[in-house]
């Protein structure tokens, strides 16, 4: 019966990717000057590649700040070709790398955790080939993209879960942008809010370890040293409560980190009105200036 279950597993997954393969995304689009390489590949595990697409700006301005860019998707779904809306950073500047990372299906908690931390450290070991000022790296993601980012960003040295990537000390990033992202997971698979399956799915074996779920919170990881961080939240987020961002951002005041957070009123998980998103998208771009990444 278990061999049964497991062939209907493997088919089931088999399916899943073709299906997600099949889907056609429109491609970035970037202003003259810049070039793309597409699947950089920044890490292997156990036969799994981890690849980024780069969109580099031309060289004759010196190094330029980087955008790292996660995706979203409960951990099980999503891709980094979904994502496209870069224009903002490109007007600035900015060179940008969009990340895959491995989803449950592949691996559970903490790999996706281990992905994004490969990914950073990858860029930054790799800035001068790619003309990026390792002093300006900026982290974003939406939902689990933004657990991820925060993540990326919030460990700073604690290499915990650098086993893929070891031998790297000077992991910094000078922002985080946090979207709407899960910040605490224990609460978001066992309450007092909302809970979700998609949390203990990708905790796996593991969903009952609290210590373990605590590693892999962001909250657990602010201190007075974490980078400036941005957080935006609509305030009627059927999916990942309001309140995990609220927590988030008692704990970057309490501890004197520098942080904004934007609430969106009446907002979804992410479904924003267009003069919303507008507002969002001015206060990143202006915080982010305010940091001196770019002018």
């Amino acid at each position: 019966m278990k061999r049964i279950l497991g062939l209907c597993a493997l088919m089931f997954l088999g399916i899943s990717s073709r299906a997600q393969d099949a889907v056609t995304y429109k491609k970035v689009q970037y202003p003259a000057g810049y070039t793309e390489q597409l699947n950089v590949v920044y890490t292997k595990v156990n036969g799994w590649e981890g690849k980024l697409d780069l969109y580099l700006p031309s060289k004759d301005k010196g190094p330029a700040p980087l955008l790292i860019n996660i995706h979203g998707g409960g951990w099980n779904k999503g891709s980094k070709e979904s994502q496209t809306g870069f224009s903002s950073f490109f007007k600035k500047g900015y060179a940008v790398a969009n990340i895959a990372y491995r989803l449950v299906q592949v691996a559970p908690a903490p790999a996706a955790v281990e992905d994004a931390r490969c990914a950073l450290i990858y860029l930054i070991k790799n800035s001068k080939q790619h003309n990026i000022d390792p002093d300006k790296i900026v982290v974003m993601g939406g939902s689990a993209g933004g657990h991820l980012a925060l993540m990326a960003g919030l460990l700073e040295n604690d290499h915990q879960f650098d086993q893929n990537c070891r031998g790297f000390e000077d992991v910094k990033v000078a922002a985080i942008i946090d979207k709407y992202g899960v910040a605490n997971v224990w609460q978001w698979a066992y309450g007092p809010y909302k809970t979700s399956k998609s949390a203990t799915w990708w905790l796996g074996e593991k969903a009952k370890d609290e210590a373990f779920v605590k590693s892999v919170s962001p909250i657990n990881h602010v201190k007075k040293t974490s980078p400036p961080t941005f957080i935006v939240h609509g305030n009627a987020d059927p999916i990942v409560p309001y309140e995990q961002s609220i927590a988030l951002h008692k704990k970057f005041v309490e501890a004197g980190v520098r942080t904004e957070f934007i609430t969106v009123e009446g907002g979804q998980h992410g479904k924003f009105p267009a003069d919303k998103n507008s507002e969002v998208n001015a206060g990143i771009m202006a915080f982010l200036k305010s940091l001196g990444i770019h002018k």
